[in-house]
């Protein structure tokens, strides 16, 4: 029957595009290069031909699969060759050093001088003065090292050394409790329970979120009335 060979190719062609999008990494769109983005594309392309073609589905999903592995081999070439990386993805341009701005550079990253502007902007950098180094990466994006001036100050500045903060950890989200977190982190469900009653709350189902930190501190936000 035709819904079910649709049903079937339709599946079929979102456990590819799965397997692809796995394949290329956990990356954001801005962080994807040309050829990641025009690949993606056309294996978005030939996955919605397939999921409707009924008469050779194969022949779409013959093409995906190829796209796919000639994705991941041009992905391990560039991790285990550094001239291949550099030809695949480019190489970061330095667009300001020292005050001063170079124009060649720019034209070579196709980078124009309104959006490195917005860009200096958008991190908070309204004043070229206050740039020492930019480089422009080849993900799109621009990296500015600030001038000694210019810098915020670190507690290393003030000859402090504050105790180094770790992540804090999930133990209640939506108002279950997260024994392996707790397991982990050396506590368990009794610990947890006398937190709880410490503020006023009686049951961790009543518990949006509850985060303990690495000095065994629990932070509580219940759920809303």
């Amino acid at each position: 029957m035709p819904v079910l060979k649709i049903l079937f190719t339709a599946t079929t062609s979102y456990v590819v595009l799965f397997l692809s999008a796995k394949l290329i990494g956990h990356k954001q769109i801005a962080q994807l290069d040309s050829f990641d983005y025009v690949t993606g594309i056309t294996i978005g392309s030939i996955a919605a031909e397939m999921a409707t073609d009924l008469e050779n589905p194969w022949q779409s999903f013959t093409a995906m699969v190829v796209y796919m592995l000639l994705t991941w081999l041009m992905t391990m070439i560039g991790m285990h060759s550094l001239r291949s990386r550099k030809f695949l993805n480019g190489s970061p341009s330095i667009i300001m050093q020292n005050g001063r701005l170079f124009p060649k550079n720019m034209k070579k990253a196709k980078l124009d001088l309104s959006d490195f502007m917005v860009m200096c902007r958008q991190q908070g950098y309204f004043n070229l003065e206050d740039i020492h180094l930019a480089v422009f990466e080849y993900n799109g994006k621009l990296t500015i090292l600030p001038t000694a001036a210019s810098r915020p100050v670190t507690p290393e500045d003030l000859r402090l050394a504050p105790a180094q903060e770790e992540m804090s950890t999930e133990v209640i989200m939506d108002g279950r409790v997260l024994e392996e977190n707790l397991r982990r982190m050396g506590l368990n469900a009794q610990w947890l329970s006398k937190q709880l009653k410490a503020q006023g709350i009686d049951s961790a189902r009543k518990v949006f979120l509850g985060l303990c930190d690495s000095q065994n501190n629990l932070t509580v936000y219940p759920m809303e009335p």
